[in-house]
């Protein structure tokens, strides 16, 4: 299936769905969709609490658990959505073949690229440098930080290499490491989303980026695509990281889709419960609980019907009294608190919807990679529709990044 009709088929399915996923749990007083998906609503009051978050965790439980039930509530309805296309997404894109892996480097210098790189971020660089084809041409690494993939690439295929960056410190911490190696490598210490990063896009070129966020890798595809760049290697990251309240499409497919995707909508592919530590599972449960017990104590003093946002909460704050919270919270957001209101109630409200949340979200979550895929494929089908000859694949195992998924494309000479 080519990369246009599976994007038509996803829209489809996200657009049908769009009241399971295109939700605010904090909002919600009840299940948001429980009358049209009444065996759906019983099972998740089904799943006892400390299985929430292995299922959430494990994209294919979470599918196996929840898609009978979908399904029959579907066939009530007299809809029909290809849920198969659903578990096969659970899988997450994996990597095609095992080629990567080796960091074309002698051990010693090795342990010299590695240090003060993270374990999982250092084995990142390995695998996503292991895919960046081999040409002669210069490579810009776009949103460079350090440039340790900048470097690992210059050693590894003896090229040269620029690197963009806009924290001055980084550039200075790179160009060291890259002068003490004698690697042709140097930094540009400029803002990715100006005009004068564009320009250092240029057609005999392979332009990479791992991981650069939201618009600064939408604007290297739109700066790309302008000056005709002959190779790119994109990894994309945090979607919501955009300047507009909503996502603005790249390719005319999408541009054409019903979805409309707010800031809050495209954080969604990134929502999984990674938290093990059981300490640390428990604060969040309680600041949850607390924040939306004080949201039920702030709508009955205010007569608002409307989540209120509070700021960051710290630990300690945690270990204190639900009363001084709402205290503390109410201080923050101005809202005048009745001289008197039972804590202990509204506690229990704001376990109730806790759990609430948690089962709003965890059907939510069903769509999370469908959603990332179509955003993917925007971005592909955007590259083909400027000429360009486009592969999407993974440069490592969803182990050691989610975001896993690498848009290679190449622009092939004029016939």
């Amino acid at each position: 299936m080519s990369y246009a009709k599976q994007f038509k088929a996803l829209d489809s399915l996200l657009t049908g769905s769009r009241a399971l996923w295109q939700v605010k749990a904090f909002e919600a007083q009840t299940l948001p969709w429980q009358d049209a998906f009444p065996r759906l609503a019983e099972l998740l009051w089904q799943i006892h609490d400390d299985e929430i978050d292995g299922l959430d965790s494990d994209s294919a439980a979470l599918h196996a658990r929840l898609a009978p039930a979908l399904e029959a509530d579907l066939a009530a309805n007299g809809l029909s959505w290809p849920l198969s296309l659903l578990a096969e997404l659970a899988q997450g894109i994996r990597p095609t073949d095992k080629a990567s892996q080796d960091a074309g480097l002698s051990e010693s210098e090795q342990s010299h690229f590695s240090a003060h790189i993270k374990g999982r971020k250092w084995q990142q660089i390995v695998d996503f440098s292991a895919r960046v084809t081999p040409r002669n041409d210069e490579i810009l690494e776009w949103c460079a930080g350090k440039g340790h993939l900048g470097r690992l690439l210059a050693k590894a295929q003896a090229r040269t290499v620029v690197s963009l960056e806009w924290q001055q410190s980084l550039c200075e911490a790179g160009s060291q490491f890259a002068h003490q190696w004698q690697l042709p490598q140097r930094f540009v210490c400029g803002d990715a989303l100006a005009e004068s990063a564009q320009k250092l896009l240029k057609r005999e070129q392979q332009a990479v980026a791992l991981h650069a966020c939201g618009e600064l890798h939408m604007s290297l595809l739109r700066g790309a695509a302008k000056a005709r760049t002959r190779d790119l290697a994109i990894a994309p990251c945090c979607y919501h990281l955009i300047p507009c309240s909503h996502y603005q499409p790249l390719s005319v497919l999408a541009q054409a889709s019903e979805l409309s995707l707010s800031k809050h909508d495209l954080q969604l592919p990134l929502q999984r419960s990674v938290i093990a530590n059981a300490k640390a599972r428990e604060l969040r449960l309680k600041e949850v609980a607390w924040r939306l017990g004080f949201d039920s104590l702030q709508r009955d003093a205010s007569g608002r019907a409307k989540y209120l946002p509070i700021p960051a909460v710290k630990q300690s704050q945690l270990s204190g009294s639900f009363r001084d919270f709402c205290h503390w919270a109410a201080a923050q957001k101005r809202v005048d608190l009745p001289d008197l209101w039972d804590d202990e109630t509204y506690l229990a409200r704001g376990l109730e919807r806790q759990r609430l949340t948690r089962r709003i979200d965890l059907v939510a979550h069903l769509f999370r990679e469908a959603l990332e895929l179509w955003l993917l494929l925007d971005r592909v089908c955007f590259l083909e529709e400027q000429g360009y000859e486009v592969s999407l694949s993974a440069f490592c195992d969803l182990e050691v990044t989610p975001r896993n998924a690498l848009i290679q494309a190449h622009l092939p000479e004029p016939s």
